[in-house]
């Protein structure tokens, strides 16, 4: 039966929402924003007014949720809030950037803009999602607000998640525990990141989550009396001392208790800190490294502290402004017992990472070259300076989202943080790239240390330079920031060219030494003898003394040997131009599909060409083989028997079915091969000539050979296929290229 939709009540709901978001946001307006807030909503409303979620709720109850949540558990102002409310405007509606920016200024216009470009949903492993990633991070560094926002929409669409489809469930999770939640732990989000790696776990491991939800209820009571009782003597003694403050017992997060669970392979009752203990004291800036330690001070005064336990996380902040101090002590029962003491601007930044930061800043209660800051920065320089491709970009970035920090010291006392396991090498990247390209080695508290020493906590580091030192290849090795390999890569490329340049003045010189002339052929003859391929490596192995120039001799260029040219790939035009100057302009077309009673031909079985492919005719003795232009043996052919090669096209009237290889990889499940099996064969009619599937360790690849029509139809293929749930890469393979 059909669910009965009543405006009035739906009027209502909407109402209700909109006046908690005024509320919540009031005591953060100015004049004019509750004016422009509702200018929003009124734009919002009308824009979506006939649009629904998959729940059947009122589209208009999203983007109202997601500027409930920039707004309160963000912490941003009316600019976001409005941003939040324009979203998704551009994505679903006629509206353009252009509007936007006409009815609520450039601001506005630039984070729906930057929303807009980073919508949709990722595909883990593709190309595309690492180019979407790469458009994220330029926001990111441009206006960090973007992001902000689209965690915000990302966490409320997790909360939903509920009316999605399963397949769908399963994309959108994974994509969130692969992306989103580590960004929400960079940029200080914990309780966003805590709640979306929960929504993660509750959608991908249902059963499993629900019995710890379970076991964490059952066990509330015991625990809150276990608070009680272990805060008491401390309530007291901070009352005595005159403290303003606050004590919280934080429950550990579910996704948190199963990864150290699976991690020491433990059960859930072995699991000793299911909670801490938060203290937030409310002092002023000036004083709270010391209250910090004040209370530090009274809690190990009643309880034992277990000295490998310590974090001080006042003294040096992490890289995302994150300020605590930690300690676990045992309880008088015998239990360990994580205790978290901080300021309430400490626990203002903890909970709202970088909106608070920033809030911070401006009221000048924080330093403006934060550690935050300073991170933001390094996107930025990633972004510029990486030359790496947009997978490994993105791989290698978020990498870094979740790596510990190690803190080292220059001589004059400044703070240089970098990646866990960061080497000297990498800390004199850090400091400058010159300093980089120059450093033999570091005194490392006044100790003599070489390139790859790793750093620790606390290190004071001295970087030594000559003018005379120079990178090698082995340096990629000692290092894993990314500013220090690309630079390395850099100078190394660089290097190569210029030494290349100094070898072609060599081989010149030799060659005018024999009498011979420096001509393409006479070059071709030289790549092919020494086995090199191309002119940029023989002169760089001239240059570095791998090839001795002496054995340039003269009788290498006599015409009676046949050298044959170096294969490389052509384009189709290229190509054809080739076997035209080959065989004469008049050549010859081969229409396949059109001549078959004139000529026989067959398809080459190492690269399968399809319609749709640019193609040439091969002649043998047994007819012509057609073979795609970028097939390997392609050019090879042309250099050696380019009187055999015909040139042809397909007939756009051509029915028949063609084999192709597609090779797909992705994670591992059951079902898997069935899903995909039913695509080819019942949704796209496709015959399979073979399917082989291997799985290891989680993941699987295979490889199908089909029958199909032309190019577009084996790209329709790939592309359902890469949908399917699991599915990580989808690709045309020659069966010359099979492993």
């Amino acid at each position: 039966m059909p669910t009965v939709i009543d405006p009035e009540v739906e009027r209502q709901e909407i109402l209700r929402h909109y006046r908690r978001l005024l509320r919540t946001a009031k005591p953060y307006l100015k004049e004019g924003d509750a004016k422009l807030i509702k200018k929003a909503f009124n734009t919002s409303l009308e824009a979506h007014k006939e649009m629904r979620r998959k729940s059947g709720e009122p589209y208009i109850l999203h983007p109202l949720a997601v500027a409930q949540i920039v707004v309160e558990e963000i912490g941003l102002g009316t600019t976001s809030i409005v941003a939040a409310l324009l979203h998704d405007v551009v994505e679903d509606t006629p509206w353009e950037i252009a509007d936007v920016e006409r009815e609520f200024g450039n601001k506005v216009a630039r984070i729906v803009d930057g929303l807009t470009k980073i919508s949709g949903v990722f595909e883990y492993g593709t190309s595309e999602q690492a180019e979407n990633f790469r458009k994220m991070l330029l926001t990111l560094s441009e206006d960090v607000r973007v992001i902000l926002i689209k965690l915000a929409d990302r966490l409320h669409n997790m909360r939903t998640l509920d009316s999605m489809p399963r397949h769908k469930q399963l994309k959108i999770a994974s994509e969130t525990i692969y992306l989103y939640a580590p960004l929400a732990h960079r940029l200080g989000l914990y309780a966003i990141k805590t709640e979306l790696e929960d929504l993660y776990l509750k959608y991908t491991d249902t059963e499993v989550y629900n019995e710890l939800v379970n076991r964490v209820r059952q066990s509330r009571s015991a625990r809150n009396r276990f608070i009680k009782e272990f805060v008491l003597p401390i309530d007291d003694e901070l009352k005595a001392q005159g403290f303003g403050y606050e004590i919280k017992g934080r429950p550990k997060s579910i996704y948190s208790i199963l990864k150290k669970m699976r991690k020491q392979n433990i059960t859930f009752d072995e699991v000793y800190d299911l909670f801490a203990i938060r203290v937030i004291l409310d002092v002023p800036q000036e004083q709270e490294k010391a209250a910090c330690w004040q209370v530090y001070s009274i809690v190990t005064d009643f309880y034992q502290p277990n000295p490998d336990r310590l974090r001080d996380w006042v003294s040096t902040p992490k890289a995302n402004g994150y300020e605590s101090l930690h300690t676990t002590v045992m309880s008088r029962s015998g239990q360990w017992v994580e205790v978290q003491i901080r300021s309430r601007r400490m626990d203002d930044i903890a909970e709202k990472g970088y909106a608070a930061h920033w809030k911070y800043k401006d009221s000048g209660a924080i330093q403006p070259e934060s550690t935050l800051e300073a991170w933001i920065n390094k996107v930025r320089e990633m972004l510029e300076t990486n030359n790496s491709s947009a997978l490994e970009f993105m791989d290698e970035f978020r990498q870094n989202l979740f790596v510990k920090e190690v803190y080292a010291f220059t001589p004059k006392g400044k703070l240089v943080i970098l990646p866990d396991k960061a080497t000297a090498l990498d800390f004199a990247f850090e400091i400058h790239t010159h300093i980089g390209l120059r450093c033999l080695g570091a005194k490392v508290n006044q100790k003599l240390q070489p390139l790859s020493y790793e750093l620790r906590n606390g290190d004071q580091v001295e970087i030594l330079t000559s003018q005379k030192q120079r990178p090698t290849e082995e340096w990629l090795q000692y290092v894993i920031t990314s500013k220090a390999r690309s630079k390395i890569k850099e100078w190394l490329r660089d290097d190569k060219k210029s030494k290349a340049e100094d070898g072609r003045f060599l081989v010149e010189k030799r060659l005018e030494l024999l009498g011979i002339e420096y001509t393409p052929d006479n070059l071709n003859r030289l790549l092919a003898h020494f086995n090199t391929q191309n002119s940029q490596e023989f002169f760089y192995r001239i240059a570095i003394g791998q090839i001795d120039g002496r054995e340039i001799k003269a009788d290498l260029f006599d015409p009676a040997i046949e050298v044959p040219r170096s294969p490389s790939m052509l384009e189709p035009k290229a190509f054809d131009h080739e076997v035209q100057k080959i065989r004469g302009l008049s050549a010859n077309m081969l229409v396949i599909g059109e001549q078959t009673d004139k000529f026989d031909y067959t398809i080459a079985p190492c690269c399968n060409p399809i319609p749709g492919d640019d193609v040439f005719g091969f002649e043998t003795d047994e007819g012509i083989v057609i073979h795609r232009t970028s097939c390997p043996k392609a050019v090879q052919m042309m250099s050696n028997y380019g009187n055999r090669i015909v040139r042809a096209k397909w007939t756009e009237q051509l029915e028949l079915a063609f084999l192709a290889g597609i090779r797909i990889k992705g994670s591992d499940r059951v079902g898997l091969v069935n899903d995909v099996t039913r695509i080819i064969s019942n949704s796209l009619k496709v015959n399979m000539r073979s399917i082989t599937i291997d799985s290891n360790d989680g993941m699987f690849e295979g490889q199908i050979m089909v029958f199909v029509n032309d190019t577009a139809h084996l790209n329709k293929m790939i592309q359902r296929l890469s949908k399917v749930n699991g599915v990580l890469q989808v690709e045309r393979f020659d069966s010359s290229a099979r492993s």
